[in-house]
């Protein structure tokens, strides 16, 4: 408490938000820090402009802050709107502190948003089996409508999440342990975030804070630590932060992170698609559990596909149920179907990322019915047969092309298809050779660098069994280098059947390993060359023995070489 010299007033210090004020305004201060700080964890949507807010709260259609239950339908006593939104955007009591520099947070690195704020999901009294309208699906992507709200709701990873397996358990008890989620793309990472931020709202003695590690800067993170001390120190609340693509934190960033999961200040789920083990410094792997998510099963999608077209209202062809997806009137009510084939089509293409598949339906969707739509808008009849939308297989796979392979030069599928590449070879399987390099060549890969790893099979594995294999992998190198891609796919598609054909034979690769492991284990000073093999350029170094008995070539008769002449 300190005395402010030019009011004469005491200066007293917010224990929320640590902010310095004079004495007269700390109890209005701490209704709004208070007040909002429980509005917003308490799940209402808490609207902050810029201050451009008017008396009623601010622009039109936007929702005021509720503060206390008595305040829910007023002003805060002596504050305009204007002055009580800027006020909660400059005092530093928002859930995560102060906005940025001349603007409020990106929605996406928002701070104050949380992933039930972002995308709302349906409350208990809602049934994710409701009709979708075509409104819905051009506002927001079919994969964000359908993205479940619930643990039952999440398809496919039976392994880690099924009945009675440890980690359900815990977070049906809502004990949720620090874990880093990895899997790859499309399998339910952000999803079971998603359900975790749904079962935080329900439980007063937990906050729940998403943030993205591609833009949550230092600042924001000590910014989450000391809130999460705050809420542990005068509400007993734990904090849980989900970070999204944790992968892209650097050390000193992970390293901030370190301290806090340790002693139990905020509960970290971190969600990935590279290797933990490579991206995640070990100190902060160690207090945490890493749960592998596998990629999703043709089953599963196509479970999840049937439940996306439940809800659309789309009827599949050969079923009696008629189901119809309408757009807002009977007059312009369209029937849409689709054909058993088109959904197989797509659990096949998508390679198990329910992401791709969804908003490949979506995609397939849309382009029909503007397509009707233009018909019927061109004075064709509008009977009930032009109102009606088939969606077959033809069209998915037009909307749904397989553009690329899953394939991360710089991540570990990157190692684990050169690796499948190289024991193929040594197990003299050409086929299955040729299928892992264009996995790689058709992902993007540096030819150069499969011609290097093809260098060194050639010495490694193939060896004195067939000397002309070296010449073959590093004319293939060569041939790489002058003409690039995509010609010399072929050149390195024959050097893969050339090494996987000839015998093999470790017999170097292992004598050098027998001699390495030697030196390693030696005990003592490594003997002296003798003198017999040391070169001898000056008469003094001849004089002291170096190079005496040594024959050169031109001194060995034919009777005495080591390799003699065929008569």
């Amino acid at each position: 408490m300190a005395l402010d010299q030019r009011q004469g007033k005491k200066v007293v210090q917010c224990p929320v938000c640590s902010q310095e004020m004079q004495s007269t305004s700390i109890n209005a201060h701490l209704d709004r820090c208070l007040g909002l700080k429980l509005d917003t964890e308490g799940g209402e949507e808490v609207a902050v402009d810029g201050g451009g807010g008017s008396d009623d709260g601010g622009e039109p259609g936007s929702k005021r802050p509720r503060l206390w239950p008595e305040r829910a339908g007023g002003a805060l006593p002596g504050v305009s709107g204007r002055e009580s939104s800027a006020t909660v955007k400059d005092n530093g009591c928002s859930s995560l502190g102060p906005a940025r520099a001349g603007g409020t947070w990106p929605e996406a690195a928002s701070p104050t948003a949380t992933c039930s704020q972002r995308s709302p999901a349906p409350g208990p009294q809602e049934e994710r089996g409701k009709a979708v309208s075509l409104q819905q699906l051009e506002a927001k992507p079919l994969a964000e409508i359908m993205r479940p709200s619930a643990l039952a709701e999440l398809i496919g990873q039976n392994k880690v999440l099924g009945e009675d397996t440890l980690l359900r358990t815990l977070l049906e008890s809502h004990e949720i342990p620090s874990i880093i989620l990895w899997g790859p793309p499309g399998c339910g990472k952000t999803s079971l975030a998603h359900v975790l931020a749904s079962n935080c709202k329900k439980q007063s003695s937990t906050r729940f804070v998403s943030l993205s590690a591609t833009s949550a800067s230092i600042d924001v993170i000590r910014e989450v630590v000391k809130q999460a001390q705050n809420e542990r120190k005068l509400f007993k609340r734990r904090t849980v932060v989900f970070f999204d693509e944790i992968h892209h934190f650097n050390k000193t960033q992970q390293n901030t992170l370190l301290p806090h999961v340790e002693c139990g200040t905020i509960t970290l789920i971190g969600a990935t698609t590279e290797n933990p083990s490579f991206q995640i410094n070990s100190a902060l792997l160690s207090r945490c559990r890493v749960i592998v998510l596998e990629k999703l099963s043709v089953e599963a999608m196509e479970t999840i596909l049937l439940r996306a077209l439940n809800s659309l209202g789309i009827s599949i062809q050969g079923q009696d149920k008629e189901a119809g997806c309408t757009d807002g009137s009977k007059e312009t009510e369209l029937h849409i179907s689709i054909e058993p084939e088109a959904i197989r089509s797509i659990a096949y293409l998508c390679d198990g990322d329910a992401r791709t598949a969804l908003n490949g339906l979506h995609l397939a969707i849309q382009a029909k019915v503007a397509e009707t739509k233009k018909a019927l808008s061109n004075n064709i009849p509008k009977n009930t047969a032009a109102k009606k939308v088939v969606i077959k297989e033809i069209h998915i796979k037009e909307g749904l092309q397989r553009s690329h392979i899953l394939y991360d030069r710089a991540g570990e599928e990157h190692y684990n298809c050169i690796s499948a590449l190289h024991k193929t070879m040594r197990a003299s399987d050409e086929k299955s050779a040729l299928y892992w390099l264009a996995r790689m060549l058709e992902g993007g890969e540096d030819p150069l660098y499969v011609a290097r790893r093809l260098v060194r099979f050639a010495s490694e594995d193939v060896g004195i069994a067939d000397p002309l294999a070296l010449t073959q992998a590093v004319s293939a190198y060569q041939g790489c280098h002058f003409i690039g891609m995509p010609e010399c796919k072929v050149i390195l598609a024959q050097c893969v059947v050339y090494l996987s054909r000839a015998p093999k034979s470790v017999e170097v690769y292992m004598a050098y390993e027998a001699v390495q492991e030697s030196l390693r284990n030696h005990k003592g000073p490594l003997p002296p060359v003798p003198l017999h093999l040391r070169n001898a350029p000056t008469k003094l170094m001849k004089d002291l023995g170096y190079g005496k008995g040594y024959k050169p070539y031109s001194s060995i008769k034919p009777e005495d070489s080591p390799c003699p002449t065929k008569e």
